[in-house]
């Protein structure tokens, strides 16, 4: 009979083993699905840790953009300088109303609404104010229009930047140290970032501006709201509709053919035609011309680098409409000097619309021109016939005067000529810089520096003090005679221009102008031979012994502010307001 079969069965070999090593494998699977799980947790604790410092750090950043797009956006109006004046003390007190008052704003607004919510909103509607404003430009002044379009402006929008950031960091002290000190850090720090932001932004607009359309003026200020919008959404977006469709379709300040257009067709009817317009690295550059009254001038934001007639008595001309430009040329008539022109050489520091190297070119003198930025250089020899024997050089005057000392270069002739904003450049007007162009000078070398200010100030004595001090034989002239019995205190805005010998000499002296240095021009007739001549004697005392150095321009930029307002003023004698208020 056959054994019964085991109801157990044998377990194979290694089987306990096996299942032994499963459930370990399970547990330690188990173990680090858990470790994840907590990591999880821990970072998205960090997240939300971290987020709020994020948001805050990003609010302080677009406000820093906007601080300089809001300045861009005044300077064609007002000039840079004017726009400058208020602009940091403006932000200043939006960030102290919004810090310090972060608490009342939270019982203001509705439970559901946070401060942040309102900034897309505000700087959606910044393009809208300026436009508005900008047409009370002559009323307001070139001092009070920036103060009154940045409040209703920049400081609203610093105001609710600084309330949230104040919302979002209460309490957040920095530990282990004195109260007083770590509750005073995160507005310190958040200060810190702001002026951060505003100075790297500003850096790399200086450089891009106006490359595209995002890094205009208005592309700009459109962008950052978006940003805005993008940071803190809500339901308050569509209150953004109007601001951006006036944007699009009525703000002729936009960088766009259509807005272009528009522009265009409103100055037609004041007999105004614009010819060109380009946003670049020294300001809003645009090319205008008169209909009525046939001249054509280059602007660059509140200033004017030049410009010239086309139309006298119904003849076609093209003759400078500023004197000061033909009477630079005069360095040819410097009769220490005898090169002739076919073998002289010139260095032009600044070109503006090419008044002075074009003459120089036609007269056979090898000439080049440094000029910083490159949309002057295109609509001078677009709209101005401009002349030219070398490749222009575009780039910076300080950087590459130094390197053409260093390479031995020298010339018989240098024109220097710098002017924009209503201000010159302090820098191309140091010690160390005209020591630099006496090095590139030859030995009978001749220089003509413009200078244009305000005569009531002691800047002009110190620019003169200067460059006498480093050409040791001066003469200067006025652009036009100076007023008789000026009363104290009125400013006396005009152009000088310094001829300079390198060498010592008794005097300098001119020969007289024949009929081929006037290059068939009535205006060359009536300014190449320098008039209206300031005997330094008469111009500087014996207190005047101040000079300007590299690195300690502080109070001439402060004399520049009075300068900028002055010369504003003159501007809009020459071009009306709507004009200027018209970019």
């Amino acid at each position: 009979m056959a054994k019964k079969a085991s109801s157990t069965a044998t377990p194979a070999p290694g089987a306990p083993q096996a299942a032994e090593e499963s459930v370990t494998l399970a547990q330690k699977y188990t173990t680090e699905l858990e470790d994840l799980a907590a990591q999880a947790r821990t970072d998205g604790a960090m997240t939300t840790r971290l987020a709020p410092y994020v948001k805050c750090f990003a609010v302080l950043s677009l406000l820093g953009v906007l601080s300089n797009a809001s300045v861009l956006s005044l300077s064609p109006v007002y000039g840079g300088i004017p726009s400058g004046i208020y602009h940091t003390r403006i932000l200043m007190a939006g960030c102290f109303v919004g810090w310090s008052g972060n608490v009342a704003f939270r019982d203001i607004l509705p439970r559901s609404l946070k401060a942040d919510q309102l900034l897309p909103v505000l700087v959606a509607y910044v393009p809208l104010v300026q436009f508005m404003l900008f047409r009370f430009s002559d009323k307001l002044g070139a001092l009070y229009g920036p103060l009154l379009t940045e409040c209703l402006t920049l400081f609203p929008a610093a105001v609710m930047s600084a309330a949230f950031v104040a919302d979002e960091l209460e309490g957040a002290g920095i530990p282990y140290l004195p109260s007083f000190i770590g509750d005073a850090v995160p507005g310190i720090g958040s200060w810190g970032v702001l002026k951060g932001a505003e100075v790297l932004s500003g850096q790399v607009l200086s450089r891009n501006v106006g490359k595209t359309f995002a890094l205009t003026r208005m592309g700009l200020e459109v962008l950052l709201s978006g940003l805005y919008a993008v940071l803190s959404p809500s339901k308050l977006l569509l209150l953004t509709a109007p601001a951006f469709l006036h944007t699009a379709v009525l703000n002729t300040h936009v960088m766009a053919p259509s807005a272009t257009l528009a522009l265009n067709t409103t100055l037609l009817d004041q007999q105004w035609m614009l010819l060109d317009r380009r946003e670049s690295i020294t300001g809003y550059v645009s090319v205008i011309e008169s209909l009525q009254r046939g001249f054509r001038v280059m602007r660059c934001d509140h200033s004017l680098l030049g410009g010239q007639w086309t139309v006298v008595q119904g003849i076609q001309v093209a003759e400078p409409i500023y004197g000061v430009f033909a009477m630079l040329e005069a360095v040819r008539l410097v009769d220490i000097v005898t090169v002739k022109d076919e073998d002289a050489s010139a260095l032009v520091v600044g070109l503006g619309i090419g008044t002075t190297p074009s003459a120089l070119v036609t007269h056979g003198i090898d000439t080049t021109v440094v000029e910083i930025d490159p949309v002057v250089h295109e609509f001078a020899a677009k709209y101005f016939d401009l002349k030219e024997n070398n490749p222009p050089v575009l780039v910076d005057a300080v950087s590459h005067t130094a390197g053409l000392v260093e390479q031995g270069k020298t010339y018989d002739y240098i024109i220097h000529d710098v002017f924009t904003g209503g201000a010159e450049p302090v820098d191309l007007f140091t010690l160390e810089f005209l020591q630099g162009l006496s090095d590139l000078l030859t030995p009978d070398g001749v220089v003509a520096i413009n200078y244009a200010g305000d005569f009531s100030l002691p800047a002009p004595k110190i620019i003169v003090k200067t460059i006498t001090t480093v050409f040791p034989t001066c003469r200067i002239f006025r652009e036009s005679p100076a007023p008789m019995d000026l009363p104290p205190g009125q400013p006396d805005f005009t152009n000088m221009v310094i001829f300079c010998l390198k060498a010592p000499h008794d005097k300098l002296s001119f020969r007289p102008a024949r009929m081929e240095d006037f290059l068939q021009s009535r205006s060359r007739q009536a300014f190449l031979q320098p008039q209206h001549e300031i005997f330094q004697s008469d111009f500087l005392g014996p207190e005047d012994k101040e000079i300007l150095r590299k690195n300690d321009t502080g109070r001439m930029d402060e004399w520049h502010k009075t300068t900028a307002a002055g010369h504003w003023d003159i501007m809009r004698t020459v071009m009306p307001a709507h004009i200027w208020e018209l970019w």
